[in-house]
């Protein structure tokens, strides 16, 4: 009888390695989606004696309410986002020195001199059922008029952006237009249960 040909054998050695450099490629090239949020200093704590000597005139306090519809409230009046950004810089700045605008105080700046300051703070406030997004849109409206004076003033001061400044520098400009964003906790304030 004649015997059946012998299957010749698979050198499967190499395999293993080869999974594992695959499985290293494919780790190394993947993109995974992180968490983005917004990179904000918080204040210090306060201490309760502070809190209480701490009142600030409302006339210091710029008012941006988002409600649980998106609704943009500025002071009291619905406001378009485009808006937002012109309005703020006037707030920050009453170059005029308008009653219904920030009170300023005399301050020693380097760099500046003595120079009147805006006590002025912006107060954003949100519903629960505020969007993630229109919160977001209404953040960097705020934040970019504060970068856009800090901009203005640098060029007006020292003829560059205020980004290429050294850091002393950019702390006079912080110091001469400070752009204080106080963020309360969501509360339930717009119409509705939140959104649907």
């Amino acid at each position: 009888m004649r015997k059946a040909p012998e299957m010749p054998e698979l050198n499967t050695g190499s395999s293993a390695d080869i999974a594992f450099l695959l499985l290293i490629f494919f780790l190394v090239t993947t993109t995974f989606d992180t968490d983005k949020g917004i990179i904000r200093m918080l204040p210090p704590i306060v201490e309760k004696q502070e809190k209480s000597e701490s009142k600030v005139k409302e006339r210091n306090v710029f008012v941006v309410l988002v409600n649980a519809k998106d609704q943009l409230l500025v002071e009291g009046e619905p406001m378009d986002i485009r808006q937002l950004r012109e309005k703020t810089k006037e707030f920050l700045l009453n170059p005029e020195d308008l009653p219904n605008l920030p009170e300023k105080e005399e301050k020693d700046i380097p760099y500046f001199g003595k120079v009147r300051v805006s006590k002025g703070v912006i107060s954003l406030q949100n519903d629960r059922g505020t969007s993630y997004g229109k919160y977001l849109e209404v953040q960097n409206e705020l934040t970019a008029a504060g970068n856009e004076i800090k901009d203005q003033i640098a060029m007006q001061k020292f003829n560059k952006h205020f980004d290429d400044l050294p850091e002393d520098q950019q702390n006079a400009i912080k110091q001469y237009v400070p752009v204080m964003i106080s963020e309360a906790e969501p509360k339930n304030i717009g119409a509705g249960k939140g959104r649907k």
